[in-house]
């Protein structure tokens, strides 16, 4: 097999993001980790990597909001989106955006392998879709998500285009989707 190249694992987990790192170094990927899109810029622009493993979550930051600068600078990047949160609406956003493919965690390092290298078929075309519909409360979380993105994530912004009251949403976004606290 050929060396893949240079690849970029974007993930605020230091622990996940090593363990992967080794992964793809086993399957001669050249692996530089960030874990905030700042670095990530930084490492894409010194780098010129040909593949990306974004997290959707960066901390306080949206993997989704890093896809355009990532392209902008790498326009041929091959990128894979890892959440922890899948939905169908967070995948079409993705895939809207410059994602090549689109995963849900856990995953493991043969599943991330052939998403970047575009192995296992129809993962280029479209997300695949859940065979049941997802709870209210996902479709929810998904939908206050996409607002607080393209709100550059301002919670005042986009509280208001919700309807709602800025500290209803934050009571909102500290909850999982399926309604268990984060904490």
């Amino acid at each position: 097999m050929n060396a893949p190249g240079p690849c970029l694992l974007i993930d605020d987990d230091a622990v996940f993001a090593t363990v992967l790192a080794r992964a793809l170094t086993a399957r001669g990927f050249t692996v530089a980790i960030a874990h905030d899109s700042a670095s990530a810029l930084a490492l894409t622009r010194e780098r010129a990597p040909a593949y990306a493993v974004l997290d959707l979550k960066l901390g306080a930051e949206n993997g989704l909001a890093l896809l355009p600068d990532l392209l902008a600078l790498q326009p041929n990047l091959r990128i894979l989106l890892l959440t922890g949160y899948a939905s169908i609406a967070t995948a079409v956003e993705a895939i809207k955006r410059g994602a090549h493919d689109y995963l849900a965690k856990p995953v493991d390092a043969d599943q991330v392998v052939q998403a970047l290298l575009g192995e296992g078929g129809e993962g280029d075309e479209e997300p695949s879709l859940p065979e049941h519909a997802p709870p209210l409360r996902r479709l929810e979380w998904e939908h206050i998500q996409r607002v607080l993105t393209e709100c550059d994530n301002n919670i005042s912004e986009a509280a208001r285009r919700l309807g709602l009251h800025r500290r209803t949403l934050q009571r909102k976004l500290a909850k999982r989707p399926g309604g268990e606290s984060n904490g």
